[in-house]
């Protein structure tokens, strides 16, 4: 009404997530910043995104030979996502009970993740050309169906959640879910991809783990007696930024017996902890130097929404899966472990050494 978003000189406004609650309002929302603001000058912001280990994921995997052309379903078993909180819901209960941990985590930071991780090379880092293969990504997802949702979702309260200020005393609303998602295309066909993220758990960590296939014939005994563990690329987002590549090395002396050994990169050895800068403060500099490689197009937006929508559905349905209940400080429920368990798999802790 006063003119701000017209005239001489650049505009740009920034919009904190979550963006709606879920593909509709979304959808309603950027018309209205359409209504005003062209594409070029909306700012979707996503925290994760400012970390320099996100960003340097993409320089991981497009800056050396080494890791692309393995990258891939002929050499990857499995991928797994993880965002793990020590805090439970606090003081925001009431704002928490109306999102829950997938419009919480899931529709931003995971799916974020999700995209860097399994996208093609973009033919220029440009912002144009990179959030096209963002979107590539989601759209290729294998979206689960309402009838699927038992067998590929878990959803699960902390103890006590039920007792926060703020909460309905009957009330749904998850503060941990896992979900295992496919993508449909050339690259991934066939690699399950395993996400999860929670309230009041065990230890803070958000990391990606790799899990590359078995080798084709095993040669070799580790000391307990079993075959060498397959090969294993932690991606440590936070909270010690970094890279955990496992590989099997021989133990010194008589024999050929294996041990797991891990090469480890982390930031702060390298370049010292006031190296990085917050996350923050590097994605408003791209805002105001109008650079939005690092920020969410509103295609992204309603594609990741779309996902998302699929298992609240499906969560609200016959096929639904129970609220399964975990303690506070623990790991998780027991049935997020049985969604990997039932073909013979794991959750992997890639940046950290913890049973």
């Amino acid at each position: 009404e006063v003119g701000l978003a017209r005239g001489a000189g650049w505009r740009r406004i920034i919009v904190e997530k979550p963006f709606g609650t879920d593909l509709e309002s979304a959808h309603k929302l950027n018309d209205q910043l359409h209504s005003i603001f062209d594409e070029d000058e909306i700012y979707r912001i996503d925290h994760f995104l400012g970390k320099e280990t996100v960003q340097n994921l993409m320089v991981f995997r497009f800056a050396n030979t080494l890791f692309e052309p393995i990258w891939n379903r002929h050499f990857i078993d499995h991928v797994q996502i993880s965002a793990l909180e020590t805090v439970d819901v606090g003081s925001r209960a009431g704002y928490y009970d109306e999102s829950g941990i997938l419009r919480d985590m899931f529709q931003n930071h995971i799916m974020q993740l999700l995209t860097l991780t399994a996208m093609e090379a973009p033919v220029a880092f440009e912002a144009g050309p990179l959030r096209d293969e963002k979107v590539k990504v989601l759209r290729a997802l294998d979206m689960v169906k309402p009838e699927e949702v038992g067998d590929r979702t878990v959803r699960a309260q902390y103890q006590g959640y039920l007792d926060a200020e703020g909460v309905a005393e009957d009330s749904k609303t998850p503060t941990f879910a896992a979900i295992q998602l496919g993508i449909r295309n050339w690259r991934w066909h066939g690699v399950p991809f395993y996400l999860r993220s929670g309230k009041a758990l065990h230890k803070k960590l958000t990391e990606i783990v790799v899990q590359f296939k078995e080798t084709p014939l095993q040669y070799f005994q580790q000391n307990s007696g079993l075959m060498p563990t397959p090969n294993r690329l932690g991606i440590c987002i936070q909270p010690d930024e970094g890279f955990h590549l496992r590989i099997s090395s021989k133990q010194p002396g008589a024999g050929f017996k294996t041990v797991p050994t891990d090469l480890t990169f982390h930031f702060d050895d390298k370049f010292g902890k006031s190296a990085l800068p917050e996350a923050y403060e590097r994605l408003l500099l791209d805002a105001m130097q109008g650079d939005p490689s690092l920020f969410a197009r509103s295609d992204e937006i309603e594609w990741s929404w779309r996902v998302v929508d699929k298992i609240i559905e499906g969560w609200s349905g016959d096929a639904a899966p129970g609220m399964a209940t975990y303690e506070k400080g623990s790991w998780g429920p027991a049935e997020a472990n049985e969604l990997l368990n039932k073909t013979g798999r794991n959750w992997q802790y890639g940046c950290i050494h913890e049973d």
